[in-house]
Order: C-alpha cells, then structure tokens, then sequence
C-alpha cells in the first residue's frame, strides 16, 4: 500500500537546531514545503528514550504532530565509528552534553569530538577510522500515521577538526570520494552526498515522485 502523501504547505520540522532546520528547509523547498521549527512554536522537546534511531525519529515526529496539530518531520542522526563498535551511534549528542554553565545547560560539540579522537588514540596508532553517519526521518501526521526513511554516508574520520560551515561533528567527518571534511563542504555540495540527503532522496521519491 502506498505511503500517504505529504504534498506541499507547513511542516513542522522536530528540532531546536538552527543548523539543521536551515539544511532541512533547503533541500525541501524545491517541493513546495514551508519548513518551521518545533522551537519556533514553542513545543517542548521530548526525551529520546529510544534505542535506535527509527525509535527516537518517531517519538519526536509524533510528539511534534500531536503538539501542533500539522504533518512534523523529525531527524534523528549520527555518529557511528567502526573501531568503538558502532558508537557513539544514537547517543552522539549525549556526548556532547556539557554541564549547566552560568545558568545554561548546552552541548560542546569539540569536546565530543575530543572523546571520540581520545577514544581512538586510546586504541592504538593504527587503529582504522572508519566512521558513518546515519539519517532517519520519521514522518507524523496528527492522525497518527507515519513513514520512515533512512540514509547513510560512510568516510574516515580525521584530526583535528577542519572547516566552519557545517555542525555537530562535521568538522572530523571525511566523506569518501572527498578530501575536505563536511564543515569545509559547501552546502550545496554536503547536501548531494550526505547521510540525511540519502535519506531525503528516499523520502522525496516516494512524497513527490
């Protein structure tokens, strides 16, 4: 049975991430779609209590659908390193959780990338870097209904951390094929080869094709 179609108008994209609300909107707006946060509406952001990224996507889609009553699409994405057996995985933004500072509590994305070079380090000169991002977007209607699309990008990761134009982990993560990382990528260039364009491509072919 085919998956219901989206179609063009408001979606609500589940983050309080500015970086990737802008990436999201951009590869959307081709079709249509008029992308506003979850933060920007004010909608709490739910615990990620799952154990995989399809888990913790649906949960911030469905959340975000029921909140605000209009179709949400949800990105849940990360960091898995061969040689860590796989994590961070879906605890890379726990990793770069810092603790309450002047009153705030916030993520420190370097010192996340630290732990994972200091992890590696730990293991050996020769260690392999094999890294892979992983994208699923999840998403909801206020109905409950839903629909699930996942991408992946694989590459090596390098150190120390170049480039100023993407986020997360973006500075260390050397797509194959590339030499520069994805934060010294232009967007336009991030967004044919990524994880979460991977992701869309799948998305857009089944909402729009």
């Amino acid at each position: 049975m085919r998956t219901r179609r989206l179609g063009g108008g408001r979606l609500v994209i589940a983050t309080h991430n500015a970086g990737k609300l802008k990436e999201i909107s951009a590869l959307l707006a081709p079709y249509g779609v008029e992308c506003i946060s979850a933060g920007s509406l004010g909608l709490p952001e739910p615990a990620e209590t799952g154990k995989s990224f399809v888990e913790n996507a649906l949960i911030k889609a469905r959340a975000a659908a029921e909140a605000s009553g209009i179709v949400a699409l949800a990105d849940d994405s990360g960091l898995s390193v061969a040689a860590l057996d796989g994590r961070p995985g879906v605890y890379t933004a726990d990793w770069a959780e810092r603790q309450w500072f002047e009153g705030e509590p916030g993520r420190d994305w370097y010192m996340a990338m630290g732990k994972v070079e200091g992890m590696l380090c730990a293991k050996g000169a020769d260690v392999p870097r094999d890294a892979w991002f992983s994208c699923v977007l999840a998403l909801a209607w206020p109905d409950g209904e839903s629909a699930v699309y996942e991408g992946r990008v694989d590459g090596t990761l390098t150190w120390p951390p170049r480039g100023t134009i993407g986020f997360g982990y973006d500075p260390v993560f050397v797509p194959h094929g590339r030499e520069r990382t994805f934060a010294e990528l232009a967007p336009e260039e991030k967004h044919a080869i990524s994880h979460r364009a991977d992701a869309f491509a799948k998305l857009v072919a089944e909402q729009f094709g």
